[in-house]
């Protein structure tokens, strides 16, 4: 059976994960999380792409985007996966692909999940035990959210901004969240939609998805992701 097109519809936030091949590593050292960071503000800029949030993990890594017209999330990916793979392989003296197969991604219900993902993306440092606080990880948009760094790759979302009339009110709602964190329900609901290519949302948001793409945008008819809550988090 041919696989589905990707589910991607301009002005609507995307969650993006891309994998490396067989859980290798695709960040060596600091120069590759520098490399790729430089490498998405440069394509997301070409394309029209506004990053909402980020975090570059050892083996795969998290965008959570918002594009402006139907294509540009997936030219903005092909030329980022394009270009850091053959920095990468030059720079470690290796060839071959670098990528488990194409981008993860899905269309997400901003008003429900937005401020939802973007604490699933700051959070995955510390969910990996890679540090105990979270803000000493300098590959995630984590500290920019908290204030602590200016960070010109992203793009705030309205929502986080209506978080707070001032930087010092949106940053502690922000940290607040990050401190009550998410449920289980929660994390695998956005991680199983980001795999399985689903839109995650209501029911009045998927028929609106509907309305603007011929793809369909749910596996099950009555309008919701299908939650695998065997689903470990990424």
């Amino acid at each position: 059976m041919a696989r589905l097109p990707r589910l991607t519809v301009p002005h609507y936030p995307h969650h993006v994960i891309q994998r490396g091949n067989n859980q290798q590593v695709i960040f060596q050292d600091a120069q590759d999380f520098e490399r790729m960071l430089d490498t998405v503000k440069e394509y997301a800029q070409k394309f029209a792409v506004a990053v909402h949030g980020y975090v570059l993990m050892p083996n795969h890594f998290h965008l959570l985007v918002t594009p402006t017209t139907g294509d540009a999330l997936a030219l903005m990916m092909q030329a980022v996966g394009r270009s850091y793979v053959r920095w990468f392989n030059q720079r470690h003296a290796r060839t071959g692909t670098l990528w488990e197969g194409r981008y993860r991604s899905t269309v997400i219900e901003a008003e429900r999940y937005l401020l939802a993902c973007m604490v699933y993306i700051d959070l995955n440092p510390e969910r990996a035990r890679l540090v105990q606080n979270l803000t000493d990880w300098p590959w995630s948009s984590c500290a920019f959210h908290l204030g602590l760094r200016s960070d010109g790759l992203l793009t705030p979302h309205p929502l986080y901004w209506a978080l707070g009339n001032t930087p010092f009110a949106r940053e502690a709602a922000y940290r607040q969240l990050l401190q009550t964190g998410l449920d289980r329900d929660q994390t695998n609901a956005l991680t199983d939609a980001t795999l399985r290519g689903w839109a995650l949302g209501g029911e009045k948001f998927v028929a609106d998805l509907h309305s603007k793409t011929a793809r369909r945008a749910v596996k099950a008819s009555a309008g919701r992701p299908r939650i695998d809550k065997e689903n470990k988090a990424i």
